[in-house]
């Protein structure tokens, strides 16, 4: 058996943080083998720092040396290597790329505020759950009302890279979410919570040092 192997790209990421979860979700989907590093946010290695200064997760460092630091550039980079179930082509259409714009812009600063709402006391935690529905949780009801996923009965990039911050906007209180008028949304939000997709993806690993075993993922 030869002893080399060949030269992963490297992936470091954080288990919780939706923007990790949506390029893992993309890389899991392509079956593109990646070096896993698990970090902590609050002690970020050395070796990520290097590769991207910004030390924001997710970050792809290619073989090549080229570095990916956007979530959304890694999910479509992985699935530029293979896409057998069409995913840019069902789910990266202008409509969708909007719904997307709209989670990583208006929805997730909304969000932030209504999950630590203490630390913004000039408007109630409604007050800031209600921006989030407006701006996208009530457009997404009315997109799954009456099919499976954004671009049909299948899913798509849009799907994979939104359903991580509808998970974390949902865990803020899991009573109101439970009991919301948002039907079409629970469901589609329920569904990819179970999917063995996103079980592939959320193995707990040990966060990475230097000289440890490689974690090749995924797993």
């Amino acid at each position: 058996m030869p002893s080399w192997r060949p030269v992963l790209p490297i992936l470091y990421s954080f288990r919780r943080c939706p923007y990790a979860i949506r390029a893992r979700l993309a890389l899991c989907q392509a079956g593109v083998a990646v070096e896993l590093r698990e970090v902590v946010l609050s002690r970020k290695p050395a070796a990520m720092l290097a590769a991207s200064p910004a030390g924001t997760v997710p970050v792809l460092q290619l073989p090549s040396g080229e570095v990916i630091a956007q979530s959304l550039d890694i999910m479509r980079w992985a699935l530029g290597q293979s896409d057998v179930d069409s995913w840019l082509a069902r789910g990266d259409t202008p409509d969708q790329r909007a719904l997307t714009d709209t989670c990583d812009g208006v929805f997730k600063h909304a969000l932030d505020r209504y999950k630590y709402a203490e630390r913004h006391p000039e408007r109630s935690a409604q007050a800031w759950r209600d921006d989030a529905v407006a701006c996208l949780i009530a457009p997404l009801e009315a997109q799954l009302s009456n099919k499976s996923q954004l671009g049909g009965e299948q899913p798509g990039l849009a799907d994979a890279a939104i359903f991580p911050f509808v998970r974390q906007f949902a865990a803020v209180d899991t009573a109101w979410w439970a009991t919301s008028p948002w039907v079409a949304t629970r469901r589609w939000h329920d569904a990819w919570a179970a999917s063995t997709l996103m079980a592939a993806c959320m193995h707990k690993l040990p966060p990475w040092q230097p000289g440890a075993p490689v974690t090749v993922f995924p797993p």
